[in-house]
């Protein structure tokens, strides 16, 4: 039986530290639709159309179906997952074998598993405002806002998207969950069970 030494549990984990981190930006911002942008974080009974728009306000002349923004919110934070998981599992596999590594099936979606589950709940906003208001970061929230200029010329201020502090946060939280999930893949990958 195989026994994988310190210095290589190091680097498989330095390799995929690295894998998740440096291809997280390409899978969360390059790899996510647009309207999975604009919708993962919709909460509420309120109906709305699918591009996000609620529905009834000026809407009256429109005719495609309507559902509640949380379900639209769900849609939204799977189609943004599933791109992401592809991204993640297709680059992790591709450089760990380019270096000639198999990486088990089982440990791969592991680590998978914990960054998607984790990339779904952080995204969908609430639970990531709620940890952000028990570590006081209410005050850095509301003041890093960004203005946006909508294509009517009426101005409105955003708690979310680029240039806040929730994307910041955002950010950070997935990149230290991919420590976790790095860890893991590790862990299973080369303890005795796993040869």
């Amino acid at each position: 039986m195989h026994q994988h030494s310190g210095l290589q549990r190091l680097a498989l984990f330095g390799t995929l530290l690295a894998t998740f981190s440096e291809l997280h930006p390409l899978a969360d911002q390059w790899a996510q639709s647009s309207e999975a942008a604009a919708t993962k974080g919709l909460h509420g009974r309120q109906r709305v159309y699918r591009d996000g728009t609620p529905a009834g306000e000026g809407n009256e002349g429109r005719t495609d179906r309507t559902m509640a923004a949380s379900a639209l919110g769900r849609r939204g934070v799977v189609r943004h997952v599933t791109s992401y998981g592809i991204v993640q599992l297709s680059g992790t596999v591709a450089v760990t074998r380019a270096l000639g590594y198999r990486v088990p099936a089982r440990a791969l979606l592991a680590g998978a598993a914990i960054n998607l589950a984790t990339h779904a709940a952080i995204d969908r906003r609430e639970p990531l405002l709620w940890l952000a208001r028990k570590a006081n970061k209410d005050g850095y929230i509301n003041h890093c806002t960004a203005t946006r200029v909508a294509e009517d010329g009426s101005v409105h201020t955003e708690l979310s998207g680029p240039g806040t502090a929730l994307l910041e946060l955002d950010q950070a939280l997935h990149r230290a969950i991919g420590v976790t999930a790095a860890l893991v893949t590790t862990w299973l990958a080369t303890r005795k069970a796993a040869i």
